[in-house]
């Protein structure tokens, strides 16, 4: 098969090869897929980078997603599984023809659903639904700010948030951001290139006070959002992005920036850190992920829960589909076809 392995750390461009590796064989409880396409992550940027710290070695292949056919099924998979088209959750392995997945976190799709589409709900849309339906239940009238909201995830939570009845604030950069974000329902966007989000957030909030914030960025928004926290609220963290240097001092200025916290304080205060980790997720709970990513299907499949995709970048531009998935500029799902 071929598959893109990362060789090094670096810029994509760099430590990216497309090569020719031997295919993948399903061990007990697996299928193998035959892949149309992979989907790209933040995960994928940092690991890149050399910032994910579960990421194994180099050599190695990304990837935590993947849409094809089942060609080969392991012990105790259901034979049904077999020919079927499928969206499945990978750990690692993404990136390449042929992916090896539990079967417990593949959902069946139908033929006429897109590509990029489909891979939206999978990583992204299983941590979306996860945070707001399980992890932070999102309730009529809650408060709610979105980091990163016109993200492949960001995207997803601020349609959750608005048909829960939500009061939404979604953060991102820039005015085509800002139109997406209006289209999609959001009460109030804010754009962090022009000031502070937090000093525009806190002149719109008043004296009120948020229920819920989903932060995708860590380090100094981190204190942010806390002070912006109501009692009985909750700060979910699904993300490292204002990390952005490999380096020793970038890795510590990051932890430091995110300040401490005592426990004791958040009892006193009411209010609750959640972090979310799909691939630690997929570990050890894979029913539970694969219910997550059913549940994001369902409402993709009903009409409420619509994903942006980017144009299908081809397998030999998937350096530049990881370029601009770190630069910030792109909006929605980014994916890749064979």
């Amino acid at each position: 098969m071929k598959a893109w392995q990362l060789t090094a750390h670096g810029e994509p461009s760099n430590v990216l090869a497309l090569r020719d590796l031997p295919d993948p064989v399903p061990g007990p409880g697996e299928v193998l897929v035959r892949s149309e396409g992979f989907g790209l992550n933040y995960a994928d940027v940092m690991a890149v980078k050399g910032l994910y710290r579960d990421a194994p070695a180099p050599p190695f292949i990304i990837g935590y997603e993947t849409v094809g056919r089942v060609e080969q099924c392991g012990a105790g998979v259901p034979a049904g599984l077999l020919g079927k088209r499928v969206l499945g959750m990978t750990r690692f392995g993404g990136y390449a023809q042929l992916a090896c997945t539990d079967h417990r976190a593949v959902a069946e799709i139908p033929d006429n659903m897109g590509l990029g589409e489909a891979l939206a709900m999978a990583t992204q849309g299983a941590t979306a639904w996860y945070m707001s339906m399980i992890a932070a239940p999102l309730q009529t009238g809650h408060r709610v700010l979105v980091h990163s909201a016109a993200g492949g995830v960001g995207q997803l939570l601020t349609q959750i948030a608005v048909r829960q009845r939500c009061e939404v604030y979604a953060v991102a950069g820039g005015k085509e951001k800002m139109d997406y974000l209006r289209s999609l329902g959001a009460h109030h966007v804010i754009d962090r290139s022009q000031s502070d989000y937090s000093e525009q957030l806190q002149r719109l909030l008043g004296k009120e006070k948020l229920d819920v914030s989903f932060n995708a960025v860590g380090g100094t928004t981190f204190k942010k959002d806390m002070k912006l926290l109501g009692s009985g609220g909750k700060v979910v963290l699904f993300g490292g992005a204002e990390r952005g240097s490999g380096a020793a001092f970038g890795t510590l200025r990051f932890v430091w920036n995110m300040g401490l916290v005592i426990p004791i304080f958040l009892m006193m205060q009411s209010k609750s850190i959640i972090g979310v980790n799909m691939l630690r997720m997929s570990e050890h709970r894979p029913v539970l992920v694969g219910a997550c990513m059913q549940g994001a299907l369902a409402a993709m499949q009903e009409g409420w829960l619509t994903p942006k995709v980017h144009p299908l970048f081809r397998a030999q531009e998937l350096p530049q589909a990881l370029q601009l998935l770190g630069s910030g500029k792109s909006i929605g799902k980014v994916a890749v076809s064979w």
